[in-house]
């Protein structure tokens, strides 16, 4: 659309068609001025016989004076004459290559002006054949455009969508994995509990002192294994709300065996 690229089949390089028409310029010019020189040419041949009938007409008013002054006019006037002849001649012969000149010109212009309005018209039928073109992939470049849109929408929605699916699933399994911990806390506990009421009499104390122990050491280890998986739980899901994207996984809990 800017012509800062040669525009095929009408030109094989940049400015093909612009040398044609300056070519042409040039060839219109030239016949201007060979029809110019003609003109001068032909004037100056009618000057040059105005001139020989006016010498003619005074030789023979001359000629009643003196025969020797019309034998000198008759030989003055033959060599002016065939003078004349001569330039008459040449100026005939200028004019035959000049006009040959100017016809070969004037075909060559003729010539160059059908192929100029053959190429013009061929421009014209690319020309409407590319707008029209263009114009069908603009009106699908707007559809595409909107699909693209609507599908950039929907790709939006199907990631907060995900992203609720997701955070909801670690959600799941961390109350899953927080209930099945706290249960064994509590059944721990109240083994604990049972251990030390028994171990109020004195006799049973030192009997009962390692299993006490052994449960509170279980009881602790399990308070820390829950606080890991809910940190790392939360952990998960703050990535997942930030747009990060991770496996998804459970967090590994260990297996801590009871007394």
């Amino acid at each position: 659309e800017t012509n800062t690229l040669p525009f095929h089949p009408f030109e094989n390089q940049q400015g093909d068609i612009l040398r044609v028409e300056k070519e042409h310029q040039v060839l219109k010019e030239q016949l201007k001025e060979a029809e110019e020189k003609f003109e001068q040419l032909q004037s100056r041949s009618s000057e040059e016989i105005g001139a020989l009938e006016q010498l003619l007409r005074k030789s023979v008013e001359e000629t009643e004076v003196s025969q020797n002054e019309l034998d000198w006019f008759h030989q003055d006037s033959e060599a002016q004459g065939k003078k004349w002849q001569q330039e008459k001649k040449e100026n005939r012969d200028n004019l035959k290559a000049l006009r040959s000149t100017a016809k070969k010109h004037t075909d060559t212009n003729d010539r160059y002006l059908k192929t100029i309005d053959d190429k013009e018209k061929q421009y014209n039928v690319y020309l409407n054949t590319f707008l029209d073109t263009s114009n069908k992939f603009a009106n699908e470049k707007v559809k595409l455009e909107e699909l693209i849109k609507k599908s950039q929408d929907d790709c939006q929605e199907c990631v907060k969508r995900a992203v609720k699916a997701e955070i909801s699933v670690f959600q799941n399994w961390k109350e899953a994995e927080v209930w099945k911990l706290n249960g064994t806390v509590a059944k721990a506990e109240a083994n604990l509990k049972m251990l030390k009421t028994l171990s109020s009499s004195a006799s049973a104390a030192p009997l009962l002192k390692p299993q006490i122990d052994s449960w509170e050491t279980f009881i602790s280890n399990v308070r820390k294994q829950l606080e890991k998986v809910e940190a790392e739980y939360e952990e998960k899901m703050e990535l997942v709300k930030s747009g990060a994207r991770i496996s998804l996984t459970k967090v590994e809990v260990l297996d801590i065996p009871s007394p």
